[in-house]
């Protein structure tokens, strides 16, 4: 069975805490198994010197996921929690190591850490990172956090890491957090494939998918692993509503072996938190989603 989450509309959603609120105990209380929420940490103006095209800017809000999770973990009990993605090579890895750590500890153990390296080279001189060696280091920092969250002690010389026997306190409760991979290129698929837990591309459905999936299984079996104890996360377009559109997405997505959908609300034309809220409504009734208590 497929767990089926939603993608918190972090840019359309706004800023009010009561209906942050009311948006993950909604979430719980229709059945949904966990809310992935994305990341970005700053945004370019579009008028800067040299200009910028990216759709992100100054102008486009996100919550902090890990703050943000934080607050939403307190007023839950039992729906988990996903980065989807946090930019980790953008970000000090023994911070994100007790950033994570706590959120779990904080959550019972709710927490899924889907990384990815990003393309948004003004975010990483922000934050003080070099940009073009991110691929290199993601490697890196995804060991060092194993490590971290299941060692009290922890003694790692890398080309960008240096920890001088010394280890983070407390401990997850999960041990390790899962680690999910982002992206869609080749070394993305193959560090999925090599060092993942699971792998969260963005393909609209699973024919489009079909390719990477197929490169996804010869990396696999080249890392010695399979599907069997490896994740797929696929995203569910609200669009227009419609039921059977999503029928026919859904058994693409069954078919390729997809463990875990999201719905994302999006792009939808929403103007207000409760046009969110009604179409994860909307979206839970028409797939036979379990209301808990």
């Amino acid at each position: 069975m497929m767990r089926v989450g939603v993608i918190f509309p972090q840019f359309e959603f706004g800023n009010d805490p009561a209906a942050i609120r009311d948006y993950a105990q909604t979430a719980e209380a229709l059945g949904y198994t966990h809310i992935g929420a994305d990341d970005h940490v700053i945004g370019p103006n579009p008028q800067r010197p040299g200009g910028w095209n990216g759709w992100v800017t100054f102008r486009t809000p996100f919550h902090e996921p890990f703050v943000l999770f934080s607050f939403m973990a307190s007023i839950t009990r039992h729906i988990e929690f996903e980065t989807c993605v946090l930019l980790l090579p953008q970000r000090q890895t023994v911070l994100v190591a007790k950033q994570a750590a706590t959120l779990d500890v904080l959550s019972a153990g709710r927490l899924r850490l889907g990384v990815g390296i990003g393309w948004n080279i003004i975010e990483y001189l922000a934050l003080g990172a070099d940009f073009h060696t991110r691929g290199r280091r993601v490697d890196e920092q995804i060991t060092l956090l194993r490590q971290l969250w299941t060692q009290p002690l922890v003694t790692f010389e890398s080309p960008h890491h240096t920890i001088p026997d010394a280890g983070i306190n407390p401990l997850p409760v999960q041990r390790p957090i899962p680690i999910w991979i982002g992206g869609q290129s080749e070394a993305a698929i193959r560090r999925a494939a090599r060092l993942g837990d699971g792998w969260m591309p963005l393909y609209p459905n699973a024919e489009e998918a079909r390719p990477g999936l197929e490169l996804l299984d010869r990396y696999l079996a080249e890392a010695g692993r399979s599907r069997d104890n490896f994740g797929l996360e696929a995203r569910i377009p609200f669009g227009e509503g419609n039921p059977t559109t999503w029928e026919h997405l859904i058994e693409g997505w069954q078919k390729a072996g997809t463990t875990h959908l999201s719905l994302l609300t999006t792009s939808c034309g929403f103007t207000s938190p409760q046009e969110h809220l009604n179409a994860l409504r909307h979206f839970a009734s028409a797939i036979g989603l379990s209301a808990t208590g």
